[in-house]
C-alpha cells in the first residue's frame, strides 16, 4: 500500500499539494483507493481516497494506529555535516532508514561545513521515513556549536567518538562496553578534521565517555552511520 506524509491529516483530512499530485497524477490513484497516510509523530492512518484532486487530494480514515517506534528507547546522533553535502545528506537518509529520534548537525572548531540548510535534509527524512514504513520523523536540529551540545541535559548514555591519535586512546571504550541494552543514548561524530582537543576535554568534564568505533579510521558519515546501526545491533543481539 503507498504511504504518504501529512503532519495534520487528522484536522484537515486533505493531503499537501506535493503528496497529492505524487498520489494522483504520479500514481494514478483514484477515488475508492485506499492509502497509508503518516503524521510524523508516530500515527498511521489507513484511509480511503474522496476526492481525487491533484492538487488537494482528500481522504476518509478508515483506521488509525500508533506506531511507535521499534527500538523503544531516544537515540540523538550529533554529528559535524561533512564538506560534501551529498555525503551528509546520505548519513541522514540511512540513519532514519535504521531508526534514529534526533540528529544534531555540530559546528566544531574544525567543521569543513559551518552553515547547513535544513530544506532539503527534511524532505529525505521525509522520504526515509516513508520507504522504511516509519511513522514518526526524526527531530532535525539546526546546526548548533558542540559547546551548547555537550551542556544540553540528557538522562541516558552519553559518548563522543573522536581519533586523534594526540588524544589519550586508552581512555577510549568500545561502544559496545558503554551501551546498556534498552537506554537512551546520545553519541558525537566530529568533523573530517576531527574534534578539537579542547573540545573532547569539555566533554568528558560533562560526562561524556570517550569511545572508539574500531582501529579503522572512518569518515564522518560513515562513522555515524556505523553508530546508529551498532546500537541497533546490539539491542537485536540481546532480544
Amino acid at each position: 500500500m503507498h504511504r504518504f506524509y501529512c503532519p495534520d491529516i487528522a484536522d484537515t483530512l486533505t493531503l499537501g499539494e506535493e503528496d497529492s499530485k505524487h498520489c494522483v497524477k504520479v500514481l494514478r490513484m483514484a477515488e475508492g483507493d485506499t492509502i497509508e497516510v503518516v503524521d510524523g509523530n508516530g500515527n498511521l492512518y489507513t484511509c480511503r481516497i474522496a476526492m481525487a484532486h491533484p492538487k488537494r487530494c482528500a481522504v476518509e480514515v478508515l483506521e488509525s494506529v500508533q506506531q511507535s517506534p521499534h527500538w523503544g528507547h531516544r537515540i540523538v546522533l550529533g554529528v559535524a555535516p561533512t564538506k560534501n553535502l551529498d555525503r551528509m545528506e546520505w548519513l541522514v537518509e540511512k540513519c532514519v532508514e535504521m531508526g534514529v529520534d534526533r540528529i544534531i548537525p555540530l559546528r566544531c572548531h574544525n567543521s569543513e561545513r559551518t552553515v547547513l540548510k535544513t530544506e532539503r535534509l527534511k524532505k529525505i527524512m521525509v522520504s526515509a521515513m516513508k520507504q522504511s514504513l516509519k511513522a514518526t520523523l526524526p527531530q532535525l536540529d539546526e546546526m548548533t556549536p558542540i559547546e551548547q551540545v555537550v551542556a544540553m541535559p540528557f538522562d541516558g548514555i552519553r559518548c563522543i567518538a573522536y581519533c586523534d591519535e594526540q588524544l589519550p586512546r586508552e581512555a577510549r571504550h568500545t561502544l559496545a562496553g558503554v551501551y546498556r541494552l534498552g537506554s537512551d543514548v546520545m553519541v558525537l561524530i566530529g568533523p573530517e578534521g576531527d574534534f578539537s582537543p579542547e573540545e573532547v576535554q569539555a566533554a568528558t568534564a560533562t560526562g561524556f565517555v570517550p569511545v572508539t568505533l574500531g582501529e579503522s579510521r572512518l569518515r564522518t558519515e560513515t562513522a555515524g552511520m556505523m553508530a546508529v546501526a551498532a546500537i541497533h545491533a546490539m539491542d537485536m543481539a540481546k532480544t
